[in-house]
């Protein structure tokens, strides 16, 4: 933008944006919000030659009539995915298109930034794509040693339908995990529900998520064993709830902590050093099914055909994943 009115129409990436947000997208960093929200007060902002509110939604197409307006030094953001050559590495991409943007998240990445670790994900791809209409950014969360499926949404109305699914329980999150010793709750192949009430306890910075707390919250994901040797399990597990660590503390609070967990397992497991063996290894959001198989190598390596056959019996009958009225899942595991 400079000293003159600029015109500036919606791109399908910024549909779904409240109109003082767009603003100062278009705008850039330097403008104010108290700004935007002058300008659409007094009437300097027309929406296809209309006033509107700072909180109506734009919608592609629309013109929206900006005033003049010099930042100290940027200029106007422009839009699309143009990825910056000096961004940080993303990880490898599944699949790209409709909005979405699916990754494959290695471990000791974390899906967002937070105490301790500013590189992250999201930050990954704030930096990649500094120009972009609409920054993507993850819609639900993984544990910064857990690996596999991450979804990114790269529109605004993509990152809305999402969060929208998993509010509703219309997304299907399948994680696979190795566990410590031979799995005896359920037969091969049969399925069984893990339930439980999860709570923090703990001084802050050095939490720890435990079982059986009558203050805690619900929690319940669904166990099959696609594997069993004496000394370990290979379980396939549907996340029902999404709770902080709820996988982990679940299996950890039936004997059967996940190899290489430093938290909730007893020191030493993981063969080879592969660290936390769970992987998010299935993904079925807004239409769409994703999956990766797990990098587990050598004695953890799983055999294609597992996996092939037990995804050809989710997709033949549901029934066995039918645990009654869902609740949000897009916490992280």
């Amino acid at each position: 933008m400079g000293e003159t009115v600029a015109l500036v129409g919606v791109e399908e990436s910024e549909a779904g944006r409240k109109l003082v947000d767009f603003i100062k997208r278009r705008a850039g960093k330097d403008l104010p919000t108290s700004a935007a929200m002058r300008w659409i007060r007094t009437g300097q902002v027309r929406v296809d030659g209309r006033r509107a509110g700072p909180y109506d939604r734009v919608v592609t197409g629309q013109i929206v009539r900006l005033p003049p307006f010099r930042p100290g030094g940027g200029g106007t953001r422009e839009n699309g995915m143009t990825r910056s050559p000096d961004a940080p590495p993303l990880p490898p991409v599944v699949f790209e298109g409709e909005g979405l943007m699916v990754l494959a998240k290695p471990a000791g990445l974390p899906a967002h930034p937070g105490t301790g670790h500013a590189d992250s994900v999201q930050t990954r791809l704030a930096a990649a794509f500094p120009d972009a209409a609409f920054i993507p950014a993850p819609v639900h969360r993984l544990d910064k040693d857990t690996t596999g499926l991450l979804v990114v949404a790269t529109t605004h109305h993509a990152a809305r339908e999402a969060a929208q699914a998993f509010r509703e329980g219309r997304v299907e999150k399948d994680y696979l995990a190795w566990v410590l010793g031979s799995w005896r709750l359920c037969a091969p192949g049969e399925t069984v529900p893990l339930r439980d009430r999860l709570a923090k306890t703990g001084p802050a910075g050095r939490e720890k998520v435990h079982a059986g707390q009558e203050a805690g919250h619900e929690a319940l994901a669904l166990a099959t064993p696609l594997l069993a040797t004496p000394d370990r399990s290979l379980l396939r597990l549907r996340l029902v709830t999404g709770k902080t660590h709820q996988l982990r503390v679940q299996l950890a609070s039936r004997n059967h902590p996940i190899l290489g967990d430093p938290k909730y397992g007893p020191p030493g497991q993981g063969p080879g050093g592969q660290g936390l063996c769970l992987h998010c290894w299935r993904m079925a959001l807004l239409g769409k099914t994703f999956e990766l198989p797990p990098p587990w190598s050598n004695e953890l390596a799983v055999p294609p055909e597992v996996l092939k056959a037990f995804a050809a019996r989710t997709e033949e009958g549901r029934k066995i994943d039918d645990p009654g009225p869902t609740t949000k899942s897009g916490s992280r595991c």
